[in-house]
């Protein structure tokens, strides 16, 4: 599923025009970012949890020339699946 079947399916699901249900997916998806922005855990208990992690600085090679190279500390998004969703997958 892309971002125009999810929108097409909240559309059909809520009874939205595309343009709606487009706002309100964008909506969601800006929240969602702008709250890890902050350092703010996202948490929609049955779902699941979306959180920042620190990645460390290391040391890796470039797997053309076998050159050493310096990976920069990041921030990186995650998401822990909720019990309803795993329970649902399996």
């Amino acid at each position: 599923m892309n971002k125009n079947d999810l929108v097409a399916t909240v559309s059909n699901a809520a009874g939205l025009s595309k343009a709606d249900a487009t706002k309100a997916v964008d909506s969601v998806f800006e929240a969602i970012t702008d709250s890890l922005k902050a350092g703010q855990e996202v948490r929609l208990v049955g779902f699941g949890t979306f959180n920042v992690a620190q990645r460390k600085a290391s040391e890796g090679r470039n797997p053309r020339t076998g050159e050493k190279i310096q990976i920069p500390a990041s921030n990186q998004p995650k998401f822990k699946a909720g019990k309803r969703l795993k329970d649902a997958v399996n």
